[in-house]
């Protein structure tokens, strides 16, 4: 953290847990990048036909193992492994944010750390190793982007205010038609200047770095989306779902500079496909 900025009493309330989160990620980086780097996992499909890998579980394990020590009292949702723990302090993990990329040697992926306060997201962290880059953020300590707490810079969404100026980023196309949304979205795609598919949590983190100005995505899980909304949100943007509920409690999601928000929600809104 800059030493020109003043973390206010609320961030730091979160800054040994912030700590922990890094402290965490040092830790799974080298796991997970690992076996990026050599390929040698076996690719299953998971019941809702998404892909998992032992490093994903072995990452999650990791994490698990490093809270329970770290964190006794707190609860842990993960992708891999569920819930274990009743606290109303609950970390939630996505071991691997973008497996598919991971498995076809893309390196847009991430591990996902954040921690939920009495059904508030105040901490989220993503860190991924093989594009060298990691954000994180805490509740009114602002959103930063570096190698390391003492090495980050502050994080701003853009300043554009028209449609017709906005770069639109997403995951696919597939996941809007199988929602019955494929309308709205191609809708939402038209009135953007730019559209591209960074993909799963890039297209997050692009938004609150002001490269882009708008991200959505039709169905994701709490794992997928709980880290992603603090950077955010601090770094001045708003992330909602597709009907507006602010947070990562709707099952989909809407993240933006918070200047085109309303007008990407209305987009996507307007027009349902034809049953």
């Amino acid at each position: 953290m800059s030493p020109s900025v003043s973390p206010s009493l609320t961030s730091r309330r979160w800054r040994d847990d912030l700590y922990l989160a890094h402290t965490i990620a040092d830790q799974v980086d080298p796991l997970t990048q690992a076996h990026f780097e050599r390929q040698d996992f076996e690719v299953e499909t998971k019941p809702d036909l998404t892909p998992v890998t032992e490093a994903d579980r072995e990452a999650e394990q990791r994490i698990r193992d490093y809270l329970a020590r770290a964190r006794t009292r707190d609860s842990v949702y993960g992708e891999e492994f569920g819930t274990t723990g009743h606290s109303p302090r609950q970390w939630v993990i996505d071991p691997i944010d973008g497996t598919k990329n991971f498995v076809r040697g893309v390196p847009v992926w991430a591990t996902l750390l954040s921690l939920v306060e009495d059904g508030e997201v105040v901490l989220g962290l993503v860190s991924a190793p093989a594009l060298g880059r990691r954000w994180w953020a805490v509740k009114d300590g602002g959103a930063w982007s570096g190698r390391s707490l003492s090495s980050a810079r502050r994080l701003h969404v853009s300043a554009v205010s028209e449609m017709a100026d906005a770069s639109l980023s997403y995951s696919s196309l597939s996941g809007w038609a199988a929602q019955g949304r494929l309308r709205g979205m191609l809708g939402l795609m038209q009135s953007c200047w730019r559209t591209r598919a960074y993909g799963d949590f890039w297209s997050y983190m692009l938004v609150a770095e002001g490269a882009v100005d708008l991200a959505a995505e039709p169905e994701l899980e709490l794992y997928d989306m709980a880290a992603l909304v603090p950077i955010v949100t601090e770094a001045g943007g708003r992330f909602t779902s597709l009907d507006g509920q602010d947070g990562p409690w709707g099952g989909n999601a809407v993240a933006s500079n918070g200047l085109v928000h309303t007008e990407a929600l209305a987009c996507l809104s307007q027009a349902t496909d034809p049953v």
